[in-house]
């Protein structure tokens, strides 16, 4: 049987933006577009047009955004081996 390649750990640091990235991004410019025109003609190369566009702004910007986020938050988290503070 045929194994599935698969990527090295280190990838993880841009595959995961990229495709959170393009869940999100498709997401909301399909409820977005839904919200402000409906069920328009030709919705579809419209929609993908717009997921496109906002997918190109989505992953650079989640990739220069999500370090950032996750050292603030680790100032307060406490992990598992630190001491609770008092």
């Amino acid at each position: 049987m045929n194994q599935i390649p698969k990527f090295h750990p280190k990838h993880m640091t841009w595959l995961m933006p990229l495709i959170l990235s393009g869940i999100m991004s498709g997401s909301i410019s399909c409820f977005n577009m839904l919200m402000n025109k409906g069920l328009v003609e030709g919705f579809l190369g419209i929609w993908l047009r717009a997921w496109s566009m906002s997918w190109m702004m989505a992953f650079p910007l989640i990739l220069i955004v999500l370090p950032l986020v996750r050292n603030t938050l680790m100032k307060f988290v406490r992990l598992p081996n630190e001491p609770a503070s008092k």
